[in-house]
């Protein structure tokens, strides 16, 4: 496989690990790693036909790697080493739900990177979905100045359990909706109907409260180009519902995950 075809996958790879780790220093500090994994033994890569399915299955075995992810003592192994411990990685069965909601790959391609069974492959995704359906319920703005696009996504939150609590199609709208009434969890598109950005309004209203966002986008390769700071959950249009769906647990997984590390208060 040549660098131009390991390349071309890179960005969705780097998605892919961020959607797990729930960061995007975690996630690249993995994919970083694969690499290096690939550069010292190229052979990895041969051993597959099809070069994305090689790719991510290198980076799954980085990433089941116990002593990757930590050393006896809580440390990290690897200068590059995620700084989450491994009791916050996500397990097996959201690697699976993952790989085929978000990452769009076939149960036979998933399965195979993961290096299980079609049968195991589906009871593992199951047991995912049951743990995200037991997500608590949040209310969610949505930022998007596509009408049917809005209608869509409002429909599909509305399916998962969760409260939409208005609809912004401007910049300004989007901070007036937020004050009126927080959101637990942020949809948002990146360029609004007043040529403003989504990124610029989730901004400013991150610095009144903490929220998990979940960026859409047509051009995604515009946002995952290794420069500072870029969106950690991000959707590219035209999207599919389980992608929605797969994306919007992921985010509230680990919000809730980071609530729960917070010190409680005196």
């Amino acid at each position: 496989m040549t660098a131009n075809t390991v390349a071309e996958y890179l960005p969705l790879l780097r998605r892919y690990a961020r959607a797990l780790s729930g960061s995007q220093d975690s996630g690249d500090a993995y994919v970083a790693t694969t690499l290096q994994a690939l550069i010292e033994d190229p052979s990895i890569l041969d051993a597959e036909s099809n070069p994305k399915n090689a790719l991510y299955k290198a980076f799954t075995r980085i990433w089941n790697s116990v002593g990757f992810n930590r050393s006896e003592d809580g440390a990290d192994r690897a200068p590059h080493a995620p700084d989450r411990h491994l009791g916050e990685i996500a397990p097996l069965p959201r690697q699976a739900f993952l790989l085929v909601a978000l990452e769009r790959f076939a149960e036979e391609d998933a399965a195979a990177i993961l290096d299980m069974g079609i049968e195991e492959l589906r009871t593992v995704i199951d047991e995912s979905g049951r743990e995200l359906a037991s997500e608590i319920a949040t209310q969610v703005l949505i930022i998007e100045d596509e009408p049917m696009i809005a209608v869509d996504l409002e429909g599909l939150v509305e399916s998962l359990g969760h409260e939409v609590t208005g609809i912004a199609r401007t910049h300004a709208e989007a901070v007036s909706l937020a004050k009126e009434k927080r959101p637990g969890l942020i949809l948002a598109d990146i360029r609004l109907a007043d040529m403003s950005s989504g990124i610029d309004a989730v901004n400013e209203l991150l610095q009144d409260f903490e929220v998990p966002v979940i960026f859409i986008t047509a051009y995604p390769e515009r946002y995952l180009t290794g420069e500072r700071p870029e969106p950690t959950f991000l959707i590219t249009k035209p999207f599919q519902p389980s992608t929605v769906s797969a994306v919007i647990s992921q985010a509230l997984f680990f919000e809730r995950n980071a609530r729960r590390r917070r010190p409680v208060e005196a």
